[in-house]
């Protein structure tokens, strides 16, 4: 994207103030993982256990703060993000350690619910050289959701804003026209 997309307006809020508010609809508790605490921003935040590992030190810092035993997590540039998808992968989850949607044939772990039985396996991939999140998934008791099972609403919910173009379009478009 070549700028924070955690800060692009969309609407009349943040692509982070519109992943914020939804979640607040859905959990009691809701933090925000951050490479830099951000100004504004009136909810719990944890740092990335490791500068510069991606989303993965992200999960970490997160799983570690949360206090109850499963974390939902999604990415801050996927705004459409629908409680009808949480509450499918939710129910989900019973014995393994993470509920990854499928879409398109591609996991989608940045829309996912993590257990924190999976944080030891987690800092274990950055200490390592393999620091990307499908890498900690192939060590994981994962449970996949197809898409076949998914209504449009969760669906929608996998469109994130990940070039320019992208953006471009759902400024164009508006949020809930997309």
């Amino acid at each position: 994207m070549g700028r924070d997309k955690a800060l692009l307006p969309l609407d009349d809020k943040t692509l982070l103030e519109h992943v914020i508010c939804s979640m607040q609809q859905i959990f009691p508790q809701v933090i925000v993982s951050v490479r830099e605490p951000r100004a504004g921003v009136e909810l719990s935040q944890v740092r990335d256990e490791q500068a510069g590992s991606g989303p993965l030190a992200g999960l970490a810092a997160g799983l570690a703060k949360v206090a109850t035993p499963w974390a939902f997590v999604v990415a801050c540039d996927m705004p459409y993000i629908s409680s009808q998808l949480v509450e499918l992968i939710y129910k989900s989850r019973k014995n393994h350690q993470a509920v990854v949607p499928v879409v398109g044939g591609y996991p989608q772990p940045l829309a996912a619910f993590y257990s924190v039985s999976c944080l030891d396996v987690i800092r274990q991939a950055l200490a390592g050289q393999d620091k990307s999140l499908r890498g900690v998934l192939q060590q994981l008791d994962v449970c996949y959701v197809d898409e076949a099972g998914m209504n449009d609403a969760a669906l929608r919910s996998f469109v994130d804003l990940d070039t320019p173009e992208d953006y471009a379009a759902a400024v164009k478009n508006g949020l809930f026209e997309l």
